[in-house]
């Protein structure tokens, strides 16, 4: 990764969403397979050997030049384009978390992409204060500058939504482009189109499960600089995209409640926590002016579709890696040195269990072995 950023030829955009879309490949895993093959199509070739080695039996699935064509098509149908991690249009504070998405399924205006952002997240049952919280903080936001980002859902994402359309709003949705949830919000998220931004990682025609909304939350957080939760109860969503948040360097910020109010459980708990304490937007942009214009990094580089030479790990190491797995959660540094593998014989281990189907990948870089 030299940092130059990304330039996609159309081939290789194409290529690019057969690799993400390939079966077992997450964007840590597509990650690890350009850098190690240089190229998507390079990638694309060597994922059957990979995920033999794995230990799996029958080839992974790999969409065709055809399916990949048939989704961008329909993205284009739509008025969206897929853009790449690090070309320009691509949210720079995103490129930065541990698993940014390799490609965006974006619709609507791409400057809203460019500037910095807030979250504004909460309840789905919101109440009438909290709600009306939620219209003064993103307007005023909006008013300083800030491009208002959250999540679609009814509630507290709405009101975000509605009350920075004019000063630009960015909506993350856990399905595909034509399967927006919930149904109710369709007439917002077509406004948000055409005067901000909706954005997406998954295949168009995916119905949204219960997981991909964490999935969705971390692109949440990930491209804001601060997430500010208005109302949440104590297992609320919303305090996992603080909890994201927080494990990417963002500034957490939480409306307290009335302790009588379930709603009010989970913010109350973040202050507790050592969340900055929110009762108007001057508290967001005092502790966000400081890091408003913080350069950001490049993460990606697509090089030509030549593959790289790397060393196949040895059969021993294999074996000290395969028998220090297992369904317990396991810190990849530590693999590494109780193996007495290298680094990079150890990744490409990793990186084949996970084609294979074999490897699950946890929070804070640590893996188990699925039976």
């Amino acid at each position: 990764m030299s940092g130059r950023g990304v330039h996609l030829d159309p081939g290789q955009r194409r290529d690019w969403l057969r690799l993400i879309r390939s079966e077992n490949v997450g964007p840590r895993a597509f990650r690890s397979l350009i850098n190690r093959f240089g190229g998507a199509r390079a990638a694309l070739e060597a994922l059957p050997a990979l995920a033999r080695r794995g230990g799996r039996l029958i080839p992974p699935h790999i969409p065709s030049i055809a399916e990949a064509e048939a989704e961008m098509e329909a993205l284009a149908r739509l008025g969206g384009r897929f853009v790449a991690l690090g070309e320009p249009e691509y949210p720079a504070l995103l490129r930065e978390i541990d698993d940014p998405p390799p490609l965006l399924a974006v619709r609507g205006r791409s400057d809203v992409l460019l500037q910095p952002t807030v979250a504004i997240v909460g309840s789905r049952n919101a109440s009438g204060a909290g709600r009306t919280m939620t219209l003064r903080l993103a307007r005023g936001l909006g008013a300083a500058g800030w491009i208002v980002a959250s999540g679609l859902a009814r509630g507290i994402d709405a009101a975000a939504h509605e009350a920075s359309l004019s000063t630009g709003t960015i909506a993350v949705i856990a399905g595909g482009h034509d399967r927006p949830y919930p149904r109710e919000n369709e007439q917002l998220l077509e406004r948000i189109a055409s005067e901000g931004a909706v954005l997406s990682e998954m295949p168009m025609g995916w119905e949204p499960r219960a997981r991909d909304f964490p999935r969705r939350n971390r692109i949440v957080s990930g491209l804001s600089l601060g997430v500010v939760v208005v109302e949440a109860a104590e297992r609320s969503g919303s305090l996992i995209t603080a909890r994201l948040a927080a494990e990417q360097g963002r500034e957490v910020f939480a409306v307290p409640g009335s302790p009588l109010d379930p709603r009010a459980g989970g913010t109350n708990a973040l202050i507790k926590q050592g969340a900055a304490l929110v009762t108007g937007t001057e508290d967001v942009l005092e502790v966000l002016a400081s890091l408003r214009d913080r350069p950001s990094r490049l993460d990606m580089e697509e090089a030509a579709d030549e593959g790289m030479d790397a060393p196949e790990p040895s059969e021993d190491a294999r074996g000290r890696v395969l028998g220090l797995l297992g369904p317990v959660p396991m810190p990849v540094d530590d693999i590494v040195v109780l193996s007495g593998a290298g680094v990079a014989e150890v990744q490409v281990l990793l990186l084949e269990l996970e084609l294979a189907g074999r490897l699950e990948r946890h929070v804070n870089g640590t893996v188990s072995l699925g039976f």
